[in-house]
């Protein structure tokens, strides 16, 4: 019998928290599915089909995103298994309903219209992209996860190359997509983390990124009781960023883990009218 492979860090720590507090049980559970089911694809996808030249990389910044839709190196069959098995996972975890779930299963039988569908939520985060195919419209989180092995190679193909030194705005300049978390280095640095494909990028420690409000009498900031989190509130456009503090860390940040970790967090900042 073949050995089993050994756990990732990430899912060691997620099953560290569902014990320390089982209130986040459910949610940790169900990221521990999803990443398992990701690994399984993760070793097989290939480079993205763009030029890994640091000075083309840099360059393309003029110009973003960097990242098109033709570059990732989407393998059919896999993908499909992962937006079935994806929906399966939330479906279980009552994160995903029956009507939605059905429409999951519809998509993946349809291998024209798959591609056009997950192009359009592809490039709908982009600045003035048209309207979403309607149906991608609602299924955006079974679709991001689905597609998560793809997006992060591919980001960490391209930051392997380039260290995105010359980008300054709030989205991603690999997808376009907004920070779902951002991290405070030991230098006190923010570096913003994309929701989408896991790139990195530094950013001012007070700005806003969703609407770049720079007034620090705009921003509420407050951290969770052991001091590991901290959350930038927007008074401006009342969105908010939560960000993992590496000042005083014994391990790195972890968006996946962080992102259960701070859901009192996040239920803090709805309660005072953030989102």
């Amino acid at each position: 019998m073949p050995p089993q492979r050994s756990e990732s860090r990430e899912i060691a720590e997620l099953r560290r928290l569902r014990q320390d507090q089982p209130e986040l049980a459910s949610a940790a559970d169900l990221q521990i599915e999803l990443l398992q089911l990701q690994r399984r694809a993760q070793s097989r996808v290939s480079l993205p089909s763009i030029r890994l030249d640091t000075d083309y990389l840099n360059a393309q910044l003029a110009s973003p995103p960097v990242l098109h839709f033709e570059h990732l190196p989407i393998e059919w069959g896999d993908l499909r298994f992962l937006l079935r098995a994806t929906a399966s996972a939330m479906r279980s975890h009552d994160a995903l309903d029956d009507k939605d779930f059905r429409r999951v299963e519809t998509l993946c039988r349809d291998t024209e219209r798959l591609p056009v569908v997950l192009r359009s939520w592809y490039e709908s985060a982009k600045e003035g992209a048209p309207p979403i195919h309607p149906d991608a419209a609602g299924l955006e989180p079974v679709l991001l996860q689905a597609m998560r092995p793809f997006l992060t190679r591919s980001a960490d193909a391209i930051m392997a190359k380039s260290d995105l030194a010359g980008w300054t705005r709030g989205t991603c300049p690999l997808c376009a997509g907004e920070p779902e978390f951002a991290v405070i280095t030991p230098a006190a640095e923010r570096i913003l983390i994309c929701g989408r494909c896991s790139a990195r990028w530094r950013f001012h420690q007070l700005t806003c990124p969703f609407c770049l409000n720079a007034d620090r009498g705009r921003i509420t900031s407050f951290a969770s009781r052991d001091g590991q989190y901290r959350l930038y509130a927007c008074d401006e456009c009342q969105r908010y960023l939560k960000a993992f503090d590496a000042r005083q860390a014994t391990r790195p940040v972890m968006p996946v883990v962080d992102g259960v970790a701070t859901l009192p967090l996040d239920a803090a900042a709805m309660q005072r009218g953030y989102k």
